[in-house]
């Protein structure tokens, strides 16, 4: 079974990991939801932009993943929901002392709540359609820790745990949850942050990606949004019917250490 047709709803998607996914999703035939908190002119563009090189229908819904209810409205508003992303998030890094309460709250809200809250109102869709793929976007901080990123940590291992909750509640239905957990992927926000990485420590381009960006990443190179796509399109495929509850490293060995 192929995702031609069906409709895919994807978090945080005006960039980044998220749009990527959107890209390959409508590439191989999926219509799609595009999703981010702001309602601009370019976020509507993008969406025709995507429908116009795919032939596939996009739309961009806005809706505030840190609030339950326009979480559970964006389903809604799509109508129909056969694989459901779930990507959006935020990063605040600071010691555990000095952590802002505020910001503790807006990351698990973002990062973790919102899943629960779009995958309780995205599942009795796949149920009625007879189908249904629920890919939650994790990270290697799903597996593992770094210091002074508690709350980020903390809600991506409960990404993880949902998953794995997700997946043995439909485990006997054709619907699959598994988590990806992408190490440094080359977003446009990374790339943002280069040029100012280079002028603090003095380094080549290079240097900043290998020993300061990639210093966790043994591979020593960033992983794509291309290959997050291309990772998303194989759990939306007939050879992963039987994959579930589990997580796939895109980390380039950062979890084999």
């Amino acid at each position: 079974m192929s995702v031609k047709g069906k409709t895919a709803v994807i978090t945080g998607s005006n960039s980044g990991i998220g749009l990527g996914i959107a890209q390959e999703l409508a590439r191989a035939g999926a219509n799609v939801v595009l999703n981010s908190f702001t309602d601009s002119k370019e976020d509507h563009a993008l969406a025709a932009r995507i429908a116009q090189e795919t032939g596939v229908e996009a739309r961009y819904i806005q809706a505030d993943m840190s609030n339950g209810e326009q979480c559970r409205a964006l389903i809604e508003k799509a109508g129909r929901c056969d694989v459901l992303v779930n990507n959006a998030g935020i990063q605040h890094v600071c010691p555990i002392d000095e952590f802002p309460a505020g910001k503790w709250d807006a990351i698990i809200a973002i990062n973790l709540t919102s899943a629960f809250h779009t995958t309780a109102a995205a599942l009795p869709m796949m149920r009625k359609a007879g189908w249904g793929r629920v890919i939650n976007i994790a990270s290697a901080h799903g597996l593992t820790a770094s210091p002074y990123k508690s709350a980020y940590v903390a809600a991506k291992h409960g990404i993880v745990g949902l998953t794995k909750v997700t997946a043995l509640e439909t485990a006997q239905e054709p619907i699959t949850a598994n988590a990806i957990c992408p190490g440094y992927v080359l977003t446009p926000l990374v790339e943002a942050q280069i040029p100012d990485t280079m002028e603090k420590y003095g380094m080549s381009r290079e240097d900043v990606i290998k020993k300061v960006m990639l210093e966790r990443q043994p591979s020593k190179e960033f992983a794509t949004t291309e290959q997050m796509g291309g990772t998303a399109l194989f759990l939306c495929s007939d050879a992963a019917a039987q994959i579930t509850g589990t997580t796939i490293s895109v980390d380039g060995g950062w979890t084999a250490l």
